[in-house]
């Protein structure tokens, strides 16, 4: 696995060591809130037919599911083995092991692996990831129609819940640190690269937006 600096060997851990949760939970549950608005923001744009790339794929229930509903092929990139572990299980499980490709390692040391995709998505990464811009420069990079993601509002609750995390983190000796980086930022450099905001909203700690570019969605 490459990884670009101590926070993301951290990152691998954490993630890794939850893994098992993860898919358990949504085995039982199902999908959080801003996982159902992302979905229903993707409904809105269109995705059918198209090519994923999720960033931070995690389990892989999401680009799973959109794969069930009508999409063509997804790639899950993430960081933490044990994930990418039960992501291939699940897929393999619900017969989309040919539609599906997994790389582990740090997006942004993998850029030339990955080609780009009809859809992005990156459910929670944002905040996972100490340099937003590059991150969301060179995902919209990868990204031919729609760019879907939720990440942290900027609200004093998120801020101090994030801040309780990384005492946690640091408890444990762990160099991994959650982030609460500007949205207004973040969707300034989003439209700069020539996307159009078409779906937002919000639960009391995520903000949900999805963009496509100005020729529409992929369906």
């Amino acid at each position: 696995m490459n990884a670009c600096c101590p926070h993301a060997q951290s990152a691998s851990r954490v993630f890794s060591f939850f893994a098992k949760r993860y898919r358990k939970r949504f085995g039982k549950r199902g999908f959080e809130p801003s996982q159902e608005q992302l979905l229903q923001g993707l409904e809105s744009v269109g995705y059918r037919d198209g090519q994923l790339l999720e960033i931070g794929c995690g389990v892989g229930h999401l680009h799973q599911t959109l794969l069930e509903r009508g999409a063509r092929s997804a790639v899950g990139v993430d960081l933490a083995h044990q994930m990418l572990t039960e992501a291939r299980d699940w897929a393999a499980q619900r017969g989309l092991a040919d539609r599906t490709e997994y790389i582990e390692g740090d997006f942004i040391e993998l850029l030339d692996e990955i080609a780009p995709a009809d859809v992005t998505l990156m459910d929670k990464v944002v905040c996972c990831y100490p340099d937003a811009d590059t991150l969301v420069h060179r995902s919209l990079e990868k990204t031919k129609q729609a760019y879907a993601l939720t990440y942290p509002r900027d609200r004093w609750f998120v801020r101090f819940g994030m801040g309780v995390c990384t005492f946690f983190f640091w408890l444990m000796r762990s160099s991994f640190r959650p982030y609460v980086h500007n949205p207004k930022q973040i969707e300034t450099w989003v439209r700069e690269k020539g996307f159009d905001k078409k779906f937002q909203d919000t639960t009391a700690v995520w903000l949900t937006q999805v963009y496509v570019k100005p020729l529409g969605g992929v369906a």
